[in-house]
């Protein structure tokens, strides 16, 4: 396994703030030695030789027909008709006419 600079505190601050967090003093070498051990993990997964396996970009690429263990196959990806803008406007509590008007609640 190839040696990475790891995650600083300075690092693991940046992160919370990115996310909105609010980590205490105790809480933020936790956070940095689990973010770490992640990051190891994903070292370690890196070293798998993958070349025999196919890119996909959904598992359900891999499923295929397959039934998933409730039994129901997936099904197809297709359009069908929507709600009624209209109709699901008009029940709104508050709308500008156009769009859902909603609290705020992200505060910063």
């Amino acid at each position: 396994m190839k040696e990475q600079a790891g995650v600083t505190l300075d690092d693991v601050r940046r992160v919370a703030e990115l996310a909105n967090l609010e980590l205490t003093a105790e809480e933020e070498p936790r956070m940095q030695r689990d973010l770490n051990a992640i990051l190891g993990h994903i070292d370690q997964l890196n070293e798998l030789d993958t070349s025999g396996v196919p890119a996909m970009a959904q598992v359900s690429e891999m499923l295929g027909d397959t039934l998933l263990d409730r039994g129901e196959a997936l099904r197809m990806d297709e359009v069908r008709p929507s709600l009624d803008r209209a109709e699901v406007i008009s029940a709104a509590p508050e709308t500008d006419g156009r769009f859902f008007k909603v609290p705020k609640v992200i505060e910063r």
